[in-house]
């Protein structure tokens, strides 16, 4: 297998809003900040090759899809369809991906599966010949949210999905397009079935996790630093504890979809149990694993 670190749209949002309870005079100190509170945030994607014979994107960042005014709104930097440019500099095309796997469906990790926005034209869906692999807990939450975070779901894509007849919705550790080649875990602190993609090493070690909005970036390592957008801060926490002391373990790296400057982390743990990440990469290309 090969893994390549793909650059979708970026985003600058409230960095209060990205640490939760945390002080601002403790998250400055990790990231950039604007006159208008605001941090860099990328919407970064990881493409793999040779999963069970299959070219395997995971997530698609935000995308294009928001017409102007949304545009400003939510922070996003680049009025084009990032993504698709950036598979193409890596050598590929969306029609060229066998399946499509979302941790979850908030519009900063699903837009990227829509059409840029265009006056007077609704959604399109893209990448036609793949498979879209949904947990189906999380798709439960996509097709009736909660007041909490209706507004992070893009309404039309559920209908989409579905009416491309290639939706996948899995509830267990194996997917059938994918096989054992990816194994999944499922997490309930950021938002109901948030689901985990191991891409599993030789021997069940070694291997690459996409953290999704688990651990969105490196000061999220952190265990006690959470998201404001978290629907379950002390719940997520203690999921996050777990999930870096098994990846500690067995030697499994960190892939990072929102961190600007790191795409890819290895993890370690101090004398006094503090996680935290070594040997980084800002980019990942056709890295062999």
């Amino acid at each position: 297998m090969k893994l390549w670190s793909i650059t979708g749209n970026s985003q600058k949002l409230d960095g209060g809003a990205m640490f939760g309870n945390a002080p601002k005079a403790m998250w400055e100190k990790w990231v950039r900040v604007d006159a208008s509170n605001r941090i860099d945030l990328a919407c970064r994607a990881l493409l793999a090759t040779g999963v069970n014979g299959k070219t395997v994107l995971f997530e698609t960042g935000i995308g294009a899809f928001f017409e102007p005014k949304l545009r400003q709104r939510y922070g996003v930097v680049e009025s084009h369809h990032v993504l698709l440019d950036s598979l193409t500099q890596a050598g590929f095309a969306h029609e060229d991906i066998d399946a499509v796997v979302l941790s979850h469906l908030h519009f900063d990790h699903a837009g990227g599966l829509l059409a840029a926005w265009q006056e007077g034209k609704a959604p399109e869906l893209l990448f036609p010949n793949a498979k879209f692999i949904v947990g189906k807990a999380h798709w439960q939450r996509a097709l009736q949210p909660h007041p909490r975070d209706r507004a992070s779901f893009i309404a039309e894509l559920p209908g989409l999905l579905e009416a491309s007849g290639r939706l996948e919705l899995i509830d267990g550790e194996y997917s059938e397009t994918l096989g054992n080649a990816l194994r999944f875990s499922y997490s309930e602190g950021h938002t109901p079935g948030l689901m985990l993609s191991e891409i599993v090493g030789e021997n069940g070690s070694g291997g690459v996790v996409f953290c999704a909005d688990l651990i969105p970036g490196k000061p999220w390592v952190h265990v006690p630093i959470t998201m404001g957008y978290d629907r379950n801060a002390e719940l997520l926490i203690d999921e996050k504890r777990r999930f870096l002391a098994d990846k500690l373990a067995r030697g499994v790296r960190l892939f990072f979809t929102h961190d600007s400057a790191c795409a890819m982390a290895e993890v370690q743990r101090d004398d006094k149990g503090k996680f935290s990440t070594a040997n980084e990469w800002t980019a990942v290309e056709a890295f062999a694993l």
